[in-house]
């Protein structure tokens, strides 16, 4: 699937070039840290620079629950693909805004519950094009779509969208982490229309958003300090409101038990897990919500 090889990077601010298919170059530079490789070395990742790394501790003296925030989030989407895979019969799945691979990615999950299950990843961030490629490049049923997911033509185009996915079928539309990286809610909104006016009835989509309750307390607080405070390097990074988040479900109907915190939702119709909210600082404890919805 991806032709050539990753050239090997020494540490300091360089500049390195990935060969991809085709003629198409994609650029790493290192000087500056990247949303992926920072998500990454959240989850214990070694996939990461020094400039990733002065991020990193920048944000881990402000919410030091951040690692374990990012392993939430992952066991959130576990939990969220096997109900969709298991229950909703969903066996093709477009995860937009992939990241680096890690432990227990959208297509292994799936295909646990149904070896048939296709996966395609959307990211445009280089550093996430040489691993995705080659971590794929031995499952047949899994494709990766080097596009901007912030532009839904240019992703519903793409030949590893279409050639993959069938639109006449449910889908299941992921998107984890990666709406508060768009600034403008209205662009958001007109987005989400285009992904979900192309998914059929049955489809189902997942999302995860940092959060602002912006209701006067110390999480709205903490979260103003987080977005001010990293603004320089991730200017288009906006926490919302839970409304704000629900809106970008559209006209579909979030399944049990809604819109929430990471460690409160659960499978519908299964029991509640026990919420590790104790682990957490109250301010902390709602940074981070999500939401699964589908489509009449």
């Amino acid at each position: 699937m991806i032709g050539g090889y990753r050239q090997l990077i020494e540490e300091g601010p360089r500049v390195t070039t990935v060969p991809a298919e085709g003629d198409a170059s994609h650029v790493i530079d290192v000087s500056k840290p990247s949303v992926a490789r920072v998500y990454d070395l959240a989850l214990g990742g070694k996939d990461n620079y020094e400039s990733d790394r002065v991020i990193y501790r920048q944000i881990m003296e402000i919410l030091p629950e951040v690692p374990e925030w990012a392993k939430e989030n992952r066991r959130w989407l576990q939990r969220a693909v096997q109900w969709m895979s298991r229950e909703q019969r969903i066996d093709q799945y477009l995860d937009l805004g992939a990241g680096l691979p890690t432990v227990q990615n959208t297509h292994q999950i799936a295909q646990g519950v149904n070896p048939m299950a296709k996966v395609v990843y959307v990211d445009n961030d280089p550093s996430v094009i040489a691993h995705g490629r080659a971590l794929l490049m031995d499952n047949e049923r899994t494709d990766f779509a080097a596009a901007d997911f912030t532009r839904p033509d240019e992703v519903l185009s793409d030949p590893a969208v279409k050639e993959t996915l069938d639109f006449n079928r449910p889908v299941g539309l992921i998107q984890a982490l990666v709406l508060h990286h768009i600034g403008d809610l209205d662009e958001v909104l007109a987005n989400q229309a285009e992904y979900l006016a192309k998914l059929p009835s049955g489809s189902c989509v997942a999302i995860s958003h940092a959060c602002n309750p912006r209701d006067g307390s110390e999480a709205a607080t903490l979260a103003a300090v987080f977005e001010d405070k990293f603004r320089p390097h991730f200017p288009s990074l906006r926490f919302r409101s839970p409304a704000e988040v629900t809106s970008m479900f559209g006209d579909f109907e979030l399944a049990e038990p809604g819109l929430v915190r990471l460690f409160d939702w659960y499978e519908p119709g299964a029991q509640p897990e026990e919420s590790p909210a104790e682990n957490y600082r109250a301010a902390a404890s709602q940074f981070l919500i999500c939401g699964v919805a589908r489509k009449p």
